[in-house]
């Protein structure tokens, strides 16, 4: 039910975006068959299936991006959508990892930068003179 009610929705907002694109109104009653039609045409069980071909064959136990990306090449809009919703999602993985890594290192490390650029100057001053 609860994927149900996530491809409902999401078709609702892709329903949306192409109407105010097109100019066009879409009654709650066409966006809900839209989202039946889509979620009975990529139901689970025929995802899975293909899923599983998918990983059988290239000798995997995880599904990846690449995989949904295959199975929605027949519509390039989708595709398309998939590919952007993929790339924004692991730019944001990167971010966050890189937060994390800045965070304990500059905890760290901006003791130690500190005193290190103390005794930079302090060289550099004796160089001077």
């Amino acid at each position: 039910q609860r994927l149900k009610a996530a491809v409902h929705y999401t078709v609702g907002c892709l329903c949306q975006e192409v109407a105010e694109d097109k100019d066009v109104q879409l009654s709650k009653q066409t966006i809900a068959a839209i989202s039946e039609i889509t979620f009975r045409q990529c139901g689970t069980e025929v995802c899975v299936e293909y899923f599983l071909i998918l990983c059988r064959h290239a000798k995997r136990s995880t599904v990846t991006t690449e995989d949904v990306k295959l199975l929605a090449r027949r519509s390039n809009s989708l595709l398309k959508y998939i590919t952007q919703k993929s790339e924004e999602i692991a730019s944001s993985n990167m971010e966050q990892k890189e937060r994390k890594k800045k965070k304990p290192s500059a905890a760290k490390g901006g003791r130690t930068s500190g005193g290190q650029e103390a005794d930079v100057t302090e060289s550099e001053d004796s160089n001077m003179a």
